[in-house]
């Protein structure tokens, strides 16, 4: 998997984030000193962590043959003080129509994505510069 980051104006935090043949916009808020053209990089790793938990969900719930119809998942995170460890809240909004057993199943997958364990595991960074 890879996304690139590409800025669009001079002395502007605003950036185009390229992955695979998708194109979205990465942006600081104005309060920050951004043009608020599009989340933030903070939010778009909230973003990750809810969509993953999503769809991760869904495909588990297909599998069963579960109707989790239009549940949906929200993930509050701030970023912590430094040397505070970092915390997520992930809200997961199920429908009435499943049993308590069906929706305690869902929590527990929903805690396997890829995303949720990527960021509950060890993380090694490998940075190198490129000249352009």
């Amino acid at each position: 998997m890879k996304a690139t980051a590409r800025r669009t104006k001079p002395d502007r935090y605003t950036h185009e984030v390229e992955i695979r043949h998708h194109r979205l916009t990465a942006d600081e808020p104005d309060e920050l000193g951004g043009d608020d053209l599009g989340p933030s990089p903070q939010e778009l790793l909230a973003a990750s962590l809810a969509s993953c938990t999503a769809i991760t969900i869904d495909m588990y719930a297909n599998r069963k043959g579960w109707d989790v119809g239009l549940a949906e998942v929200e993930c509050i995170y701030e970023q912590p003080e430094k040397g505070e460890p970092t915390r997520f809240e992930v809200v997961l909004r199920l429908p009435a129509s499943l049993d308590e057993e069906q929706r305690q199943r869902l929590r527990t997958i929903a805690a396997k994505c890829p995303v949720h364990r990527t960021l509950e595991g060890e993380v090694d960074f490998y940075d190198r510069v490129e000249v352009i």
